[in-house]
């Protein structure tokens, strides 16, 4: 029986490649497989110097990384660390329409001693509804990810999340191998549906993370954790998934992203 195909893009963080010069990284990843990239923005790197490497090689962008999210939350109790995480918010928002990417990355926020959970979701969904507008003019959808920020700790609250939010402009990006030390993938696929904009690829071992810490789980190769990727694959088509899967793991030369295109391929097909 031939491996089943399926309608998913790879991509790999521009970051992740190895390489000379933003064409010289483009070439490398188109050449091993990919076919598109993730950009960090704000960034130094000029928008002309991306837009020539695209040109150039045919990639498309795969998703943009809010690159202020961590260290200027949109949850912080500063409202002046607010703002300018806002202001980073919009920038990002105004890089990718020039770009022509249609999906940022955000980390809604931050959940810790001094930030309350209470105040993280209120804080977090009046500053996204405040960028919809931006997002609809750039042609770029927001995507909230799940991340250890010990905030949207479930399926259900992330759906509700982005239901309260109510614009065709915020959906979820969905980072499979976060989920795995706090339980399956495959349900948060099922619970978010179409809700789902981009994925991040990464695996997880809970047996590294029992032995050497939290972190460590992940540390293991693409399809040599515990994600489960028959059920993960099969969930996705019952969503009808047909976006992008984006590489977030160890980069490297030539030869390791095109050892990640094809692992990916493999797990793709799984």
């Amino acid at each position: 029986m031939p491996a089943k195909k399926r309608p998913i893009k790879k991509a790999v963080n521009l970051g992740m490649v190895k390489g000379g010069s933003t064409l010289e990284k483009f070439t490398i990843a188109k050449e091993a497989g990919f076919d598109g990239l993730e950009l960090n923005r704000p960034d130094a790197l000029p928008l002309d110097e991306l837009i020539k490497a695209r040109d150039a090689t045919g990639l498309k962008f795969a998703g943009i990384i809010c690159s202020t999210h961590w260290g200027k939350p949109l949850t912080d109790n500063n409202p002046a660390v607010r703002e300018q995480g806002m202001r980073g918010l919009k920038l990002a928002l105004q890089e990718a329409g020039e770009l022509g990417c249609e999906r940022l990355l955000l980390v809604p926020g931050v959940v810790n001693k001094e930030v309350s959970y209470a105040d993280a979701w209120t804080r977090s969904l009046a500053a996204i509804k405040e960028a919809a507008p931006f997002a609809e003019k750039a042609n770029c959808k927001i995507a909230v990810e799940n991340v250890w920020n010990h905030f949207l700790l479930s399926p259900l609250e992330a759906a509700r999340f982005v239901d309260e939010i109510n614009s065709p402009w915020v959906g979820w990006h969905f980072d499979i191998g976060n989920v795995i030390t706090f339980g399956w993938p495959e349900q948060w696929i099922r619970v978010l549906g179409k809700r789902i904009l981009n994925l991040h690829i990464k695996e997880f071992s809970r047996k590294k993370r029992d032995a050497e810490g939290l972190s460590k789980g992940f540390n293991v190769e693409l399809g040599e954790g515990d994600v489960g990727w028959p059920d993960v694959m099969k969930a996705l088509d019952e969503i009808h998934y047909d976006g992008w899967g984006i590489a977030e793991v160890p980069g490297g030369d030539a030869t390791r992203m095109k050892f990640l295109a094809e692992r990916m391929d493999k797990l793709f097909a799984s």
